[in-house]
């Protein structure tokens, strides 16, 4: 995710895992056919090796993920849906289910360190590689935002998604995978989408792809054409100079202000824009749940937020609990009060060059597992957090705010659409049934 290249991984409680069953369906009604996949949700089983923290899952809550076939023959395996991220990779050392027998597939291969693939394509990565002199293997580490690392060995194999021919794809086969993150984890993989050159869109030259996540925790992912609706557009910011905290390959987007109802916060426009070391840019992410913003401009989300919900929200006023090391605005409801205070939450609008994503009701509170008050009073924390308390450099728009809005990642023209729409309506647009 934004500058660390993947996702920080922030919950300290039971990981929830968001399952895509792959189906291809050829859409009749998009001009070029592409790849429509549904989503579904489920609590995958977790994996792990008594006193080895090494093969631990280092996502929060509630990921998008994707169930492809990899190898000859083809093994299913289960990876994270991330825009924010490079590298593809697998657990190859691993006896849980989601992993990657590399030993059973008979056109794995390794990539020699002389390769320009380990030599010049991993420039982007936030590691560079280097070479095991023993093997003379490409070895790759990757390291996140929450220290959590991933490093193994750079290789390649066939990649199947659905009914489309099988694309040849470098990626890592992780031998070593080590969570920062406190609680129980499960074992899975990523899909890199971001725009690096070793991502999976750049290795299959994929021009444009799209998701719609419903409220319902399910959705659709088509790769290739959309046109299921039309959008409204926002340029890719580009800055070609390299800048410490910039992240060139990620969907950098102008966040140009920020709503709360009706009213327009006055945040400064110097506080939205890249500063001088590329800090400050503000990125697309389906791998980062929640959304985040600098101190600066979070602050006065979060003043008011709570102006205008005064009276609504019983604030839980501990100035000591921060859910997830980022989430300092919580409340304290029941879940009928909760329900009953829904409708006359104020919408927070993120306005954007030439869109703009609104984020309403159960979208902006989130009920945290595990924590009540007094007599059946739930803690309910806002969905936008500090970056400064990460700390992370940059503003991410997570997937939960992502919901019931039709998301289109447009390479060729570099922009990214948006549009509103119930995602159970416009899955069946391409045939799927959510």
């Amino acid at each position: 995710m934004g500058t660390f290249h993947s996702s920080p991984a922030l919950s300290a409680f039971q990981i929830l895992i968001a399952v895509i069953a792959l189906l291809l369906l050829r859409s009749h009604e998009t001009e070029a056919k592409g790849l429509a996949l549904s989503l579904r949700t489920s609590t995958i089983e977790s994996f792990s090796t008594p006193g080895s923290p090494s093969k631990l899952r280092f996502h929060h809550n509630v990921s998008l993920t994707v169930t492809i076939a990899v190898g000859t023959p083809p093994q299913n395996v289960t990876m994270v849906l991330d825009t924010g991220s490079e590298l593809s990779w697998l657990p190859c050392n691993t006896t849980a289910a989601s992993a990657f027998n590399y030993r059973s597939s008979s056109s794995y291969t390794t990539i020699p360190c002389s390769s320009q693939t380990c030599s010049s394509q991993t420039r982007d990565l936030p590691n560079r590689s280097t070479c095991d002199a023993n093997t003379n293997s490409c070895h790759v580490s990757i390291s996140y935002a929450d220290a959590s690392t991933a490093e193994g060995t750079l290789v390649s194999d066939l990649f199947f998604l659905g009914g489309s021919p099988a694309r040849r794809t470098a990626f890592g086969c992780m031998s070593s995978v080590y969570s920062a993150a406190p609680g129980d984890t499960a074992v899975t993989g990523m899909l890199g989408m971001n725009r690096g050159a070793l991502s999976f869109v750049t290795q299959t030259n994929t021009q444009r792809f799209s998701y719609c996540i419903s409220d319902r925790d399910a959705g659709v992912l088509l790769i290739g054409a959309s046109n299921v609706l039309p959008l409204n557009y926002t340029p890719f910011v580009q800055i070609s100079l390299p800048l410490p905290y910039f992240d060139r390959v990620a969907y950098s987007v102008q966040l140009e202000s920020i709503r709360v109802g009706a009213k327009t916060l006055p945040i400064h426009k110097s506080v939205l824009l890249p500063d001088h070391s590329g800090a400050g840019q503000t990125m697309v992410d389906s791998g980062t749940q929640f959304s985040f913003l600098l101190g600066p401009a979070y602050e006065i989300l979060k003043e008011e937020f709570l102006r205008q919900t005064k009276g609504v929200l019983t604030p839980l006023n501990e100035p000591e609990y921060v859910f997830q090391g980022a989430f300092d605005l919580c409340f304290r409801e029941t879940e009928a009060a909760a329900a009953e205070a829904m409708p006359r939450i104020p919408s927070v609008v993120l306005e954007f060059t030439g869109a703009e994503v609104a984020v309403d009701g159960q979208r902006l509170l989130y009920r945290v597992q595990g924590e009540s008050r007094g007599r059946g009073e739930a803690v309910w924390c806002f969905t936008f957090g500090n970056s400064d308390l990460v700390p992370m450099e940059a503003y991410v728009i997570g997937h939960h705010h992502q919901q019931n809005v039709w998301v289109e990642y447009d390479l060729q023209n570099r922009r990214v659409g948006f549009a509103p729409v119930r995602c159970d309506l416009a899955g069946r647009k391409l045939g799927v049934i959510l």
